[in-house]
């Protein structure tokens, strides 16, 4: 007998909320040869909900489920048991179909067409008229960069270029649920640094997005919560603040110190922690130089490739301006300074001891140190140890006598 959830037609889940977007019950696919023999069990008795507004990570190795799991929201697949609702209904759903954008993994686009012959294709399937399509196709070759290509054939495109196209196709209909698997594979860090951005506007206007990919840094900079499939099953999952949290250490940053003062903190530290403190200068991390190193460069020449600092799709910016979003901005904001850290950082990977606590407090300054600390605040995970929070209610006071000289 055919579940429920695989059943043609319209149905509807009557424990659906309008927060809820994607929700997976017991969902397992088991794949079978010729004979009807069980021979791989894709996925396993899997349970999660996708919220609205969300930017859920869909992460695993290869062959842990991932691409099974989105082929079973799409209505690609069925599932063998369990339940899988969209938008409170079944993935089959015409209705539903109509409001999900999907770049797949490889971008299957027709060669003989151009950028605005191929949008205008994916528009006719959604029945977009036919002038509302022009204008949505202009405004994401545009968006997209690719407005150097327009007259050049998709065949001609590069790997980079037909995922920015695919993109393009994939967010014509104006959808209120984007799966996007590996969007950046191909894209030069210009690239990857837009649609991470792309990925925050949309969420910001209330859009979900579906995010698999192998690239666990686009993942960390862009998700809310993740799940971490591994047999089929998930292995973790969570918000990401939550997963990877470290309540085991804390962290300091300061300006910096002269070279007394820094040689009492540290021996204070130590005396404490013991050989467990490390002291090192930050660094930025490399996208954040090679985008600063592009920039300037854009300023003085120019490129027949694909471009950056493009708008967003007017359609897709929504009522996100009146809503203090500047969206027009967010593809351009290439360069922008990541979080500035202080030239000095001292971190402990000791857990702290109630003691230690009130001493380590005594080094920090309110006026012009801050504490970064990776402890915890929602529940910790079990495997981890959950750290006490550090007490600062006296740290002008100590401080004070640390650098008078005081003991």
């Amino acid at each position: 007998m055919i579940p429920n959830s695989t059943l043609a037609g319209r149905v509807t889940d009557p424990t659906a909320s309008p927060e809820i977007v994607v929700r997976a019950t017991g969902l397992t696919k088991v794949f079978k040869d010729f004979w009807g023999r069980p021979k791989a069990r894709a996925v396993d008795n899997v349970d999660f909900e996708i919220r609205r507004g969300e930017v859920f990570g869909l992460l695993g190795p290869n062959g842990s489920g991932k691409s099974t799991t989105i082929k079973m929201i799409l209505g690609l697949l069925y599932p063998t048991k369990g339940h899988i609702s969209v938008f409170g209904n079944s993935p089959r759903d015409v209705a539903t179909k109509s409001r999900i954008g999907y770049l797949p993994e490889e971008s299957y686009l027709y060669r003989f067409l151009n950028p605005s012959e191929t949008l205008d294709f994916f528009g006719s399937l959604f029945k977009i008229e036919s002038t509302e399509r022009r204008n949505r196709a202009e405004q994401l070759i545009e968006m997209v960069g690719l407005n150097q290509a327009r007259t050049r054939t998709v065949g001609e495109f590069s790997k980079g270029m037909q995922r920015r196209m695919g993109l393009a196709q994939a967010l014509i209909n104006d959808p209120d649920l984007i799966i996007l698997d590996e969007p950046t594979a191909g894209l030069d860090p210009l690239g990857c640094r837009e649609v991470k951005d792309l990925i925050l506007a949309l969420a910001r206007r209330g859009k979900t997005i579906i995010l698999s990919s192998h690239l666990l840094s686009d993942v960390e900079d862009v998700c809310d919560r993740a799940v971490i499939y591994y047999g089929g099953r998930i292995q973790a999952q969570g918000p990401l603040q939550e997963l990877l949290a470290r309540p085991d250490s804390v962290r300091f940053t300061s300006p910096v110190l002269s070279r007394e003062l820094t040689e009492r903190v540290i021996a204070l530290i130590r005396s404490e922690a013991g050989d467990k403190v490390r002291i090192e200068n930050p660094t930025q991390n490399l996208e954040s130089y090679f985008l600063g190193v592009v920039e300037a460069a854009r300023k003085q020449a120019e490129t027949s490739g694909a471009t950056s600092g493009n708008r967003v799709a007017e359609y897709l910016r929504g009522d996100s301006e009146s809503a203090g979003v500047q969206t027009d901005a967010v593809l351009s904001r290439l360069t922008r300074a990541s979080e500035t850290l202080a030239p000095n950082v001292i971190e402990s990977s000791l857990p702290p001891e109630p003691t230690a606590e009130s001493r380590l407090a005594s080094l920090t300054r309110p006026e012009s140190a801050t504490v970064d600390s990776p402890i915890n605040t929602g529940p910790a995970p079990t495997h981890e140890p959950t750290a006490a929070p550090v007490d600062l209610s006296k740290a002008n006071e100590r401080l004070s006598g640390l650098l008078n000289g005081k003991k």
